[in-house]
């Protein structure tokens, strides 16, 4: 798209947002920076900055939305009304971008997943580059970019409610559960958002789908992709699927499930999508086994940090919702002291209580939801209000004994007392890795 001379607000000075100034500054735009914050709390812009409010909207012909910001705002459905294109920051910078796309959502599994696709394909010596809603914005990656390069993206339901142009060739849906319901404001509109990662897909592009979940196995009868499966328990044409103790493709075995390193049922599905997107780009199943094995995991998902006084630590801070704790509680079998709370998202944590109550020891409760949590959990298991990460360590280094099992999986969002879960989830390690054995 040719944007030169265009006037453009991007609204967001998160690191995606000042990617896309960059970028569209880059290829002829005027740009203008826009965010609820003063100049004086942002970094060095480089471009005029304008309040977020209806000024923002003077002399537009574009506003480009960072993935924080939502696009029911009465602003942007002023800006629609005065003609002035909405579109978020992927969409934009996907204008761009060069080589073919395989994009990953779901409400969790996503970046150990698209994480794991990329190392897959380098395994394979298939260039490629992975970024999204994982490390790197999109717009940040356009100049490394080329035609024969893959351009593997971990994308969130914030980021595709604001596409409409994006076409991605291998598309994935690992799950999608309960989550951002105080942004989508219900779970028909959050899978709805995920869904628009199939509407430009073409006969000749590929669609891997859940075959457990009920809202991925819909949307099969949106794309007119050709759909791949995978399924952690079944078998499932055309896909990859576990058949008794071995990993399979299309009914040919590749590896063995001892060799996935990864802990719990759900990482074996991100396994099974990974290698199926990976296979699907061309990488051998020799290969994609060589690459499961030596795949380290993603920081921040169910990661291991240290045993003091023979109990295991673990830091799954990346558990921002119930069915993510769920997954992360079901990969331990009993003797759990579990660090919840945080930002609410308008979450029913009554779903955790009959995994609570059969495996773990304590519920050591912290930030703004930890009230709601209790009420919640009732008297399924000992409940503990700790206030801070500080405070839960603490009791647990106290009280938990040798073989127990200290897991930081909060069900809830990190914004109460974290700049995000990785801060929540390096903090925690922190005070970890300070306790006297």
């Amino acid at each position: 798209m040719n944007i030169e001379g265009a006037r453009v607000t991007v609204f967001g000075m998160g690191k995606s947002g000042l990617a896309t100034i960059g970028l569209l500054q880059a290829h002829g735009a005027v740009v203008r920076a826009s965010d609820v914050k003063t100049p004086a709390d942002l970094p060095e812009l480089g471009v005029e900055f304008v309040p977020q409010g209806p000024e923002a909207l003077e002399g537009c012909d574009l506003a480009v939305l960072s993935p924080g910001v939502a696009p029911t705002r009465p602003l942007f459905e002023e800006a629609a009304g005065r003609g002035i294109k909405v579109v978020g920051d992927v969409e934009a910078a996907s204008w761009f971008l060069r080589g073919p796309l395989i994009g990953i959502t779901g409400a969790n599994g996503k970046t150990t997943s698209t994480a794991l696709v990329g190392h897959l394909l380098e395994t394979a010596g298939i260039p490629c580059q992975v970024g999204g809603n994982i490390g790197t914005p999109l717009a940040s990656m356009v100049s490394s970019s080329a035609e024969d390069k893959w351009n593997v993206l971990e994308l969130s339901s914030f980021q595709l409610e604001t596409t409409d142009t994006l076409h991605v060739h291998i598309a994935a849906a690992l799950n999608v559960t309960p989550d951002h319901l105080d942004r989508h404001g219900s779970f028909e509109n959050y899978a709805a958002a995920k869904a628009r990662i199939f509407r430009n897909q073409t006969s000749s592009d590929f669609a891997v789908l859940n075959a457990e979940n009920e809202p991925t196995v819909a949307y099969a009868k949106l794309t007119a992709a050709h759909v791949h499966w995978f399924h952690a328990g079944a078998a499932v044409q055309p896909g990859f699927y576990r058949d008794g103790d071995q990993l399979t493709a299309d009914g040919v075995p590749f590896m063995a499930v001892s060799e996935v390193k990864l802990r719990g049922r759900h990482n074996l599905e991100n396994v099974l999508a990974a290698a199926c997107v990976a296979h699907l780009a061309g990488a051998p199943l020799t290969s994609i086994r060589e690459g499961v094995m030596s795949f380290p995991g993603v920081e921040h998902r169910i990661e291991y940090v240290r045993t003091v006084n023979g109990a295991e630590y673990y830091n799954d801070s990346k558990a921002t919702n119930v069915d993510a704790t769920m997954k992360a509680l079901e990969s331990f079998e009993r003797g759990l002291w579990v660090i919840l709370g945080g930002k609410d998202k308008n979450s029913d944590y009554t779903t955790l209580r009959d995994l609570l109550h059969k495996r773990a020891k304590a519920a050591l409760l912290i930030g703004a939801a930890a009230e709601k949590i209790a009420n919640h959990l009732g008297d399924c298991v000992r409940i503990e209000q700790c206030g801070d990460l500080a405070g839960a360590v603490a009791l647990a280094h106290r009280e938990a004994q040798p073989g127990d099992t200290v897991l930081l999986a909060p069900a809830c969002a990190s914004f109460d007392q974290f700049s995000g879960y990785e801060e929540r989830g390096r903090v925690f390690k922190h005070i970890v890795n300070a306790l006297e054995n």
